[in-house]
């Protein structure tokens, strides 16, 4: 059979491929009936046409940088999947701008100062003698105890402000309250909630109604971080935290949601919505009635999930099965990044996650700051579905260093930094995870 033989023609039939499944039905008419499937609200249909249109030179290939851009990100990755062994200029230029993965700050390792950036916006501390000046593309911070604050000259360059730092013990929700006074308050898009009065006494309950209450004047909030305390403040064991459903109902259009501190945390009664795609949840000890109270939740639009499992010495009772919803019933099917983060079973995790679905459409799996040892780690590597993985953070590990050079042979970004020596006085065989308390 010759190569002219083997292209397709205007009248073959487009069929799926073999990932995902071939949908039912055939589309007619070539490079056509690959765009006509794109239209399609079904979003199988518009991934198995991909899988046709490199059969169609450099028309396939605009098809799939298009498709780069899809509602979907399930079309998307797998029209990323596809290009990225390209070497075509539009395409390299295309996987360039292109990015699998929108929040950024994450991939670092756990810091023990304040946030300087949340929500991909940098974090400036509320000054309540000053107006807020960029409402927009910043997050304002508000805190008890020390904050700090630039104090611009007039007549001078924004750069020559002076950086001053006061102390406020007035408490979060009478913050709130002042801010709420300011006349760019409801162009606010991120609010950062910081060290409240006695919080390993307290918690943040009354910080969660005053945000309920204030959601008249911030309607162009689209992230909350609450808990973002510092060790030297109150460790994350001791942060009290509580139900927090109530701000996803006040905030039906909120994209970012991020807490730190474990004890008392809750999501009930399970809600839907609609708009969320960042759900981060950082612990020194995370119950596995938390987990299920968040596998509960209806959230179709949820791109990135991150869970800290913590230590079982400050309430991290969950196991391996209690993520089987996430892991095998795509309870959250455009899921993109997956965190299962400062964890004490991640040897675990990997023997069940190599088998699971999920690893066939996310784009980042972050085990990062848990206790992945080598034996672990060689269960990754002997798994075909890793190569289809943008990033894959295993920092904060146990590994060798021969174990992070097999990585390196991957065609996947490998993050593995700060390795772990074992403890003989750790939980268990000497690994432990890196935050607990």
């Amino acid at each position: 059979m010759t190569d002219k033989q083997n292209q397709p023609r205007d009248y073959d039939a487009v069929l799926g491929g073999q990932s995902p499944p071939p949908v039912d039905g055939v589309v007619l008419g070539g490079i056509e009936g690959v765009k006509r499937c794109l239209s399609n609200p079904v979003t199988q249909v518009r991934v198995a046409a991909l899988s046709e249109a490199l059969k169609y030179g450099d028309a396939g290939l605009d098809v799939l940088i298009q498709a780069l851009q899809d509602k979907s990100r399930l079309v998307q990755r797998f029209a990323y999947r596809l290009l990225k062994p390209r070497v075509e200029p539009q395409v390299i230029q295309a996987l360039q701008t292109y990015k699998p993965w929108y929040l950024e700050e994450r991939i670092d390792k756990y810091h023990v100062y304040k946030a300087t950036q949340f929500a991909n916006r940098q974090v400036i501390d509320f000054n309540p003698n000053t107006s807020i000046i960029k409402p927009v593309n910043k997050a304002y911070s508000l805190r008890c105890g020390d904050y700090e604050y630039y104090d611009y000259e007039e007549n001078l360059p924004s750069q020559l402000g002076r950086l001053v730092q006061e102390t406020n013990e007035e408490d979060l929700p009478s913050q709130l309250s002042r801010l709420l006074e300011e006349p760019n308050a409801d162009k606010l898009e991120a609010l950062v909630f910081g060290l409240w009065t006695q919080a390993y006494e307290s918690d943040s309950s009354t910080i969660v109604q005053a945000l309920v209450d204030a959601k008249q004047g911030l309607t162009n909030l689209k992230a909350v971080f609450i808990g973002d305390i510092t060790p030297d403040e109150c460790e994350i064991s001791w942060i009290q935290q509580s139900d927090i459903s109530p701000i996803l109902q006040a905030y039906p259009k909120l994209e970012i949601l991020q807490v730190r501190g474990g004890d008392g945390l809750q999501f009930s009664p399970p809600i839907r919505h609609n708009y969320l795609k960042a759900l981060i949840v950082e612990t020194g000890g995370l119950s596995r009635d938390t987990v299920r109270q968040i596998c509960n939740m209806n959230l179709p639009a949820l791109e990135h999930l991150e869970l800290w499992f913590g230590s079982e010495n400050y309430g991290g009772d969950c196991w391996v099965e209690d993520l089987n919803q996430i892991l095998f019933e795509e309870k959250f099917p455009n899921l993109n990044y997956l965190g299962l983060r400062n964890s004490q079973f991640t040897d675990e995790i990997v023997s069940v996650i190599v088998g699971s679905p999920v690893i066939d459409y996310i784009s980042v799996l972050d085990l990062s700051m848990g206790t992945l040892s080598d034996a672990g780690a060689e269960e990754l590597l002997n798994s075909q579905a890793i190569n289809n993985l943008d990033i894959l953070n295993i920092s904060e590990s146990f590994l060798s260093q021969e174990m992070i050079e097999k990585f390196s042979e991957l065609d996947v970004r490998i993050l593995a930094n700060n390795q772990k020596k074992e403890n003989e006085d750790s939980y268990i065989d000497g690994r432990y995870c890196s935050v607990s308390e």
